[in-house]
């Protein structure tokens, strides 16, 4: 595995394992290959309802608990100072452990400043190594940036070969704010997997279409999350780090980029409406 370094000095892994949208029902046993195969970096959020079920994992696989990098999110209805320390409180509780890796705030939404507050007491209390926040435009990331005590250490963003957010990587770098991709695969959307200019750079590094996207991610200092139930496949996305993709497979993997994403748009007034008033508990 290789690691990057946070703005405060804690090592996070390049390369993780996202588990949205895997049911409670199959998620132990998706932890438990994923730990399996090697990796240890774990992400997962109060609303994907998997949390009970990723701490069993962890607790079941004897790994020491200071090797696993573990990151949860705070969600918007729990959002303000009081709801988010409690929120932590039910995360860590869920996840078996006392403490957190990274701790995130799910969507730039509600009273995300005062859980902006809460994540920095948690900081300063050292029950979460590090703070950070996921999917936060470049104007609400800089508000927040210019007027936060602990700067936000990541941002979670949608990043794949066909959606490249390089104002947005630009800013958060300048800001020494590490970037994390979620949703490195576009969601399997628009035949990622079948693509032509993927497959044929695929074929000339004698990889997967799969690989070469990752380590897309990776030659640009994005930390990646896949998600994939197949063990083969989790392996697969594992093996990155020994092959480098040249200047003319970045230079056909730019004309992919259509400049915004099909997955969701987080600076659409529908979007704020929807995501306010998702509840994940009563």
């Amino acid at each position: 595995m290789e690691y990057t370094k946070l703005n405060n000095g804690v090592e996070m892994p390049m390369l993780g394992y996202g588990t949205l949208h895997i049911a409670p029902d199959r998620t132990k046993n998706c932890i438990l290959k994923a730990l399996g195969c090697g990796y240890r970096l774990i992400d997962t959020a109060a609303s994907y309802l998997n949390e009970k079920e990723i701490g069993m994992a962890v607790v079941e696989s004897n790994i020491p608990r200071k090797e696993i990098f573990l990151t949860s999110k705070v969600w918007v209805q729990d959002a303000g100072y009081e709801n988010t320390l409690k929120a932590f409180q039910t995360s860590i509780a869920n996840l078996q452990v006392d403490y957190l890796d990274l701790y995130l705030i799910h969507q730039p939404y509600g009273d995300y400043y005062g859980s902006w507050r809460a994540l920095e007491t948690l900081y300063q209390q050292g029950k979460v190594r590090a703070i950070g926040v996921c999917n936060f435009s470049r104007e609400r990331f800089m508000d927040l940036w210019l007027n936060a005590t602990v700067k936000p250490m990541v941002n979670q963003i949608e990043i794949h070969p066909f959606y490249h957010q390089d104002h947005t990587t630009a800013l958060l770098r300048k800001c020494d704010c590490a970037v994390q991709a979620w949703g490195p695969f576009n969601e399997g959307q628009s035949d990622i997997f079948t693509n032509g200019i993927l497959t044929e750079i695929a074929k000339k590094h004698e990889r997967s279409v799969a690989q070469i996207i990752l380590r897309w991610h990776y030659q640009r200092g994005l930390i990646t999350i896949p998600k994939t139930f197949s063990e083969s496949r989790m392996k697969e996305n594992l093996a990155i780090f020994d092959f480098n993709l040249d200047e003319e497979d970045f230079t056909m993997i730019k004309q992919l980029d259509i400049g915004h994403s099909e997955i969701i748009d987080h600076q659409c007034y529908t979007t704020a409406k929807w995501l306010n008033k998702h509840k994940i508990h009563d």
